[in-house]
């Protein structure tokens, strides 16, 4: 899925995350939570049963008082690649399930390669089993043939889906949500869920061009993918128009739910070149470094 030239680019990377959030120490980046490290944060004043080995002695003999440094912790955070396996994202020839699944691949070797525990879940109607991977680049292999096997299969129902995410997975961490977004019943509120459980959120919307701008006049039977359900419409130019605006709209409240909750959201056509996406769209968002 990913040619070996791309892969030493990606090597430039390391996926980010904003909040404080506990995990293993031994990440990349510091949190503002107060631990052991290595980058100084504070000091603080001395109890009964703390470490005599982070003492500062200097202040000591300075103040007669005996005072704890204190420093950033490195956690590693889990990171957990939530890719759509709905039927939708098999439209159009399949080009968005396999956008995704390179993009999945593409952070599943950023991740390996800073030592992040990575989870790649598919889900659908619900959440699949996870195929996990850490402990570096010789273990992108089995985490890219696993996404190279996946398959489309049933309807988006992502309130459920959130509702297993949550009692499955009590440790918060950075939740990569890849999908198309396109559920009857809508993703706000199941958003608002996980963010509320405390992970954050880094939401990708893929689109194929003709999503957003279909290019279909006249007399039409559109069938939905997922439920079979069809629709008869006359369509011109201003409903195309209001069907774009209609788009975008949903977009904006799929950032807006990002962001709420502290998290991310990045939207994505499939006719944009994937290293443009990831070096582009997630470093300015803030989802690479």
């Amino acid at each position: 899925m990913i040619d070996r030239k791309f892969l030493e680019k990606l090597e430039r990377l390391a996926i980010r995350w904003q909040k404080s959030l506990p995990g293993l120490v031994g990440g990349n980046f510091p949190s503002r939570q107060a631990g052991p490290g290595q980058e100084f944060l504070d000091h603080r004043q001395f109890h009964y049963g703390d470490d005599l080995r982070a003492v500062n002695w200097r202040a000591y003999l300075r103040f007669e008082k005996l005072f704890l440094k204190m420093f950033h912790i490195e956690p590693r955070v889990p990171v957990r690649l939530l890719l759509d396996t709905s039927l939708s994202m098999a439209t159009g020839g399949g080009a968005k399930f396999d956008y995704g699944r390179r993009l999945a691949a593409a952070l599943s070797y950023v991740g390996l390669l800073r030592h992040d525990t990575v989870a790649i879940l598919p889900f659908s109607d619900g959440l699949g089993e996870a195929f996990l991977c850490s402990g570096g680049r010789h273990r992108f292999g089995p985490a890219a043939e696993y996404l190279e096997g996946l398959r489309c299969a049933g309807r988006t129902r992502f309130a459920g889906v959130a509702r297993e995410f949550t009692a499955r997975y009590a440790q918060r961490g950075l939740l990569v949500l890849i999908s198309d977004f396109l559920d009857d019943e809508g993703f706000e509120r199941p958003l608002e869920l996980l963010g509320g459980f405390g992970h954050e959120l880094m939401l990708i919307q893929l689109w194929d061009p003709e999503d957003r701008e279909p290019y279909w006049t006249g007399p039409l039977a559109l069938q939905d993918a997922e439920t079979g359900r069809t629709l008869e419409i006359d369509v011109d130019g201003k409903t195309r128009s209001a069907y774009t605006q209609a788009f975008d709209a949903y977009a904006r409240s799929l950032e807006r739910a990002a962001l709420s909750t502290g998290g991310r959201y990045l939207g994505v056509p499939t006719s944009q070149p994937l290293e443009e996406a990831i070096f582009a769209g997630l470093t300015g968002v803030g989802g690479l470094a």
